[in-house]
């Protein structure tokens, strides 16, 4: 089954040239069944990317899924055109009476600051407690699951010594977790952050579940008991090419990163780099969406119950 976004959505001609299944407006109003409602967002400064990078791992899934954007109000965004902006982002006053049967936070560039030094962390405490209430599973990346396990379980965040960057191995921890069903022993996911948490904090909160971790990237996969909140410290839903934007991107401002690990070829950012990662970035979301919104989320999306 398609994903269902927008009909004129910068994502609905990539996506279909790429052969996802995708079903504008126009044609959903045929259909009768009741799609998820899937709230994204979106943080990132690439919005356009983003959105069709998750609209992607979406799609590739038998569910029919509508997308909505959502963008906080008290952070104009810098690097999107501000009519795509007004086009297609509803803000959290917009959505905050409705209930979703999911949810999506992305990461976003504002690492290295405090929390509460975050523009708009006052605006998304209130998003994140909302969530407990509207919202059947939420389903964090990177800074955006860092910001909900402070918010949540009071778990902090720590600055590496160096950036990290690459493609790293990961392994299944918890392999009764229908999360990570049909995932090998032993997988790759990309990762790109200066902060991390520690695995001894997370086995401290007796309401988290790690499911995965990687030996050099540390925790990657957590979730609550029932799957209402999931926690994702990489970027599984990057494309081929985005890590390979961020370091030029750092090396033409003059910060001499590192090169991303087990990324290009024999280490030459002259050849197009190797996407190992893509196959468990789809199952990951299938997962989710599969066992952790549709099969439990109430037909009745306004009977969603509070989280506990």
């Amino acid at each position: 089954m398609p994903i269902r976004i927008p009909n004129d959505l910068p994502a609905t001609r990539t996506l279909a040239d790429e052969n996802i299944f995708v079903m504008t407006e126009t044609r959903a109003m045929t259909q009768d069944i009741r799609p998820l409602q899937v709230l994204l967002l979106n943080l990132m400064p690439t919005k356009i990317e983003t959105e069709t990078q998750l609209a992607r791992l979406l799609g590739n899934t038998p569910l029919q899924v509508e997308l909505e954007l959502m963008q906080t109000a008290s952070h104009e965004a810098k690097n999107a055109p501000p009519e795509h902006m007004l086009k297609f982002y509803a803000t959290f006053d917009d959505v905050k009476d409705r209930n979703f049967d999911g949810m999506i936070i992305t990461g976003a560039p504002v690492e290295k600051l405090p929390f509460e030094e975050v523009e708009y962390w006052p605006e998304l405490c209130r998003i994140m407690e909302w969530s407990k209430t509207h919202v059947h599973s939420t389903f964090h990346i990177c800074w955006g699951a860092q910001a909900a396990l402070y918010y949540h379980y009071g778990i902090p965040k720590h600055l590496l010594p160096e950036k990290l960057s690459g493609i790293y191995e990961h392994r299944v921890e918890r392999r009764s977790s229908m999360l990570l069903r049909g995932f090998d022993d032993v997988f790759l996911a990309p990762h790109s952050r200066h902060t991390t948490v520690l695995r001894e904090d997370v086995e401290k909160c007796a309401k988290l579940r790690i499911l995965a971790s990687s030996e050099k990237a540390g925790v990657y996969v957590m979730m609550t008991d029932g799957g209402r909140q999931v926690f994702i410290t990489g970027h599984s839903e990057y494309d081929a090419d985005t890590l390979k934007k961020e370091y030029l991107r750092d090396k033409g401002l003059g910060l001499a990163p590192r090169i991303p690990e087990r990324y290009f070829p024999d280490d030459d950012d002259t050849r197009a780099p190797l996407v190992t990662w893509r196959s468990h970035a789809s199952l990951l979301y299938q997962n989710w969406l599969n066992y952790y919104v549709y099969q439990t989320t109430p037909y009745d999306i306004a009977a969603i119950e509070p989280m506990q």
